[in-house]
């Protein structure tokens, strides 16, 4: 066997946005703008639901912290990387950052998918069972809900990531992507990973387009059940912004994952969208749309500054 064949692969080089010192600074400052932004604004809102009495004891925005969380979490693993790349032309990553990146991103991801679908859940009960919904959406459920949702991540993350270290890397090391995720690394595998994609298409692919379903069918099934046009009004302003932030995470995550692993050239502005751009988005979509969110930040703010 030929001596190129049998050398493991122990650095992987990400891909660029350019090959231009000037570009990549400008990018740099930009996405490093993004990043600020994204925890200045989830930061906030962890802060604003912990310190307010009413925000806290609410599930809806129990359920908000935690999602604020979750982006930070999701943002975290891939934009300080992204940012230290910038400033560095190799843009190497080791073996075990990669698959150490891949892991989390997963985790993070699938957990935030499992909450929106929680977060759904919450919405339908608030609206029709209104009589009941304290009682039916408890804290001990919410946390066990939430606590749910971070397992079903980790149980997902750790298939795909078995099935990716499974795989004998031995030839091309550049990943087509400024991040280690599945379809762009396994693609490098010297070896036929025909059977290996079917299963983490099957796996990723059947959660993000099931749970975007399951989603789009409680919002719908609300609406149905509500036949005033006041009602109807009320309940597309509470839930119009839970609608955003399912749009923004899940069609882009549906594009990437719930198709053979082949490559597009928008696959990495796509990857943007969902690595950086929603979890940014989240806390704006969330605030600018909701009332008592915005009156509890303002006495968080007169209470500290004041």
């Amino acid at each position: 066997m030929d001596e190129n064949q049998t050398e493991v692969v122990t650095d992987f080089v990400l891909a660029g946005f350019s090959q231009t010192p000037s570009t990549e600074a400008g990018l740099f400052v930009l996405f490093l703008f993004f990043y600020v932004s994204t925890w200045v604004g989830n930061v906030l809102i962890m802060v604003t639901v912990a310190s307010d009495n009413y925000l806290n004891s609410s599930p809806m925005y129990f359920l908000l912290g935690n999602l604020s969380f979750l982006d930070l979490c999701y943002s975290t693993v891939t934009t300080p990387k992204l940012l230290a790349d910038f400033l560095d032309n190799d843009k190497l990553i080791h073996y075990d950052q990669c698959i150490a990146q891949l892991f989390f991103l997963h985790f993070v991801g699938a957990a935030e998918m499992f909450l929106l679908t929680v977060m759904a859940y919450d919405r339908y009960v608030a609206i029709c069972r209104p009589l009941h919904y304290t009682t039916i959406m408890s804290r001990g459920l919410c946390c066990v809900l939430v606590a749910a949702s971070w397992m079903g991540g980790f149980v997902h993350s750790t298939v795909q990531t078995i099935l990716t270290i499974r795989l004998p890397f031995c030839g091309p090391n550049h990943v087509d992507n400024f991040f280690c995720d599945v379809p762009p690394v396994i693609k490098l595998a010297c070896t036929d990973t025909f059977v290996i994609e079917l299963l983490m298409v099957s796996n990723s692919g059947l959660i993000s387009t099931s749970s975007f379903v399951v989603l789009v069918s409680s919002y719908s099934t609300i609406l149905v059940k509500i036949r005033s046009k006041e009602g109807r009004r009320k309940a597309l302003s509470t839930c119009g912004s839970h609608l955003m932030v399912v749009t923004l995470f899940f069609g882009p995550c549906i594009f990437i994952y719930a198709r053979p692993f082949s490559t597009f050239s928008v696959d990495k502005m796509v990857s943007v969208l969902y690595n950086v751009i929603t979890p940014m988005m989240n806390p704006l979509i969330y605030t600018l749309r909701n009332k008592e969110v915005k009156s509890a930040m303002q006495k968080l703010w007169i209470k500290t500054f004041s």
